[in-house]
């Protein structure tokens, strides 16, 4: 026994001293895929499933749905009622139409929080949006009001033709005073000084 340990020992020694190549490692390869694995439970698309479960529960909430479970009700009862007795299936306490009831009703209620979950994350994405856009359009008016300020800022500094109009005006009284009489502005003026003037 003592040889076949020897004999062991000195594979593994010279398989360490030569190097262990990639085949004899038990580690996976990082620079190729894993190979998939088998599940136990089958896949199915979450969304899928979930577009399914609002549409039913979109159906369970109907007036149509109402009238429906009530009509399958009557039926069901009036027939364990009065149908032949060896054509009844389901006799006076109504034993298995509690039985169903209870399983529509333990079905629905997860269909329908489900549904709700749904309805509200698509109200949290849609909130986050129409705050982002209000954000934007209170950036945008902040803006606007700025510029509007700064127009009428500079509006304020500019010369209006009423206002140079009124201040000529008073100019020509105050020279009509001053000179009680005299022409301010002669009719015909000189070529010569319309030329250096220009």
């Amino acid at each position: 026994m003592a040889p076949e340990r020897e004999s062991t020992r000195e594979a593994a020694r010279e398989r360490t001293l030569a190097g262990a190549t990639a085949t004899t490692r038990s580690r996976p390869r990082l620079d190729q895929p894993r190979p998939p694995r088998r599940r136990l439970l089958p896949e199915w698309d979450p969304e899928a499933f979930g577009r399914l479960s609002e549409r039913i529960a979109r159906f369970l909430g109907t007036g149509r749905f109402i009238v429906w479970m009530t009509i399958v009700i009557i039926l069901w009862v009036l027939w364990n009622i009065f149908a032949p007795s060896d054509l009844r299936f389901d006799n006076y306490p109504f034993i298995f139409l509690t039985l169903m009831l209870s399983l529509q009703a333990s079905y629905a209620a997860p269909l329908i929080l489900l549904a709700q979950n749904r309805q509200d994350d698509r109200d949290r994405v849609n909130l986050e949006q129409d705050r982002k856009a209000s954000e934007r359009s209170i950036a945008d008016t902040e803006y606007l009001t700025r510029e509007i300020a700064s127009l009428r800022i500079g509006l304020g500094e500019v010369a209006t033709r009423d206002w140079i109009r009124s201040e000529l005006q008073d100019l020509v009284k105050e020279l009509d005073g001053r000179h009680d009489g005299h022409v301010v502005f002669p009719a015909e003026r000189s070529r010569a000084r319309d030329v250096d003037d220009r």
